[in-house]
């Protein structure tokens, strides 16, 4: 392997996991947060992941690996199509039942979620239009991340086995989302095995992307509205999270 290469896959599986608890146990510890507060967390947050990808693109274009190969094509459009529709059904689906199953439980076993919550979700026109940003930014990023570089390179560390990719794929994407804890590792690993495997069958980022964004995107936009039900009235019934992978509610920050 490059050596290039082994300090990225490094970095993600050991500096992201590291970074985003970091922060998460900043989050708990501060009361509030305010406006300018959510401002700068989204602005970091994508100018990181910008970077990243940036980084990753320029090696393995000089590394000799083409944009096709990372899923930055579209050869087999009908395919692609049918995959991305099915997918997004499913993760929006999926979403809708996470949201509502949260809703119904009590404030004391939501566990961290709103308290996170009123300190990330969107407050206002500018933060709303600045999180649907942050929304794009994650889904196109960490897809081209995990499923355009990790998993090709597993792949190609496997010579050619696109079972091995998608596992590997999946467990660094997990990795990532360490901050949530050992249910968001699992229900974060099983959504990495779908995209992984989606991007495996249709050799584009597409069906990925569409998936993720809609994951994140109908996260922010369903849990004001359910959360709000089991909220006390000592929380902000406008606070909600930014982020729902697989059946459980998170919060995404890194």
């Amino acid at each position: 392997m490059p050596w290039d290469f082994a300090l990225i896959l490094i970095f993600l599986g050991v500096a992201v996991p590291l970074l985003g608890r970091r922060r998460v146990r900043q989050l708990l510890q501060i009361p509030s947060t305010t406006k300018e507060d959510r401002l700068r967390l989204y602005a970091s947050t994508m100018a990181f992941q910008w970077l990243a990808s940036g980084v990753i693109l320029w090696r393995s274009l000089a590394r000799g690996i083409s944009t096709a190969q990372m899923g930055l094509a579209f050869p087999r459009p009908v395919l692609t199509f049918v995959i991305s529709i099915v997918l997004v059904s499913l993760i929006f689906l999926n979403q809708l039942v996470g949201v509502r199953r949260l809703s119904a439980k009590s404030a004391s076993n939501q566990g961290t979620v709103p308290q996170l919550a009123q300190k990330l979700f969107p407050q206002d026109a500018v933060e709303r239009l600045a999180f649907f940003a942050l929304v794009v930014t994650v889904a196109l990023c960490e897809e081209f991340i995990y499923r355009g570089f990790v998993q090709n390179l597993f792949q190609t560390l496997a010579g050619g086995s696109a079972y091995f990719a998608v596992f590997g794929s999946a467990a660094f994407f997990s990795l990532a989302h360490l901050y949530q804890g050992r249910r968001g590792l699992i229900s974060t690993f099983v959504v990495g095995l779908l995209f992984s495997a989606a991007t495996a069958v249709s050799l584009s980022l597409i069906p990925a992307v569409a998936a993720h964004f809609v994951a994140d995107f109908t996260a922010g936009m369903l849990a004001p509205k359910y959360l709000k039900r089991a909220m006390p009235s000592t929380i902000d019934p406008s606070a909600a999270v930014t982020r729902a992978e697989s059946a459980s509610i998170t919060i995404h920050i890194v």
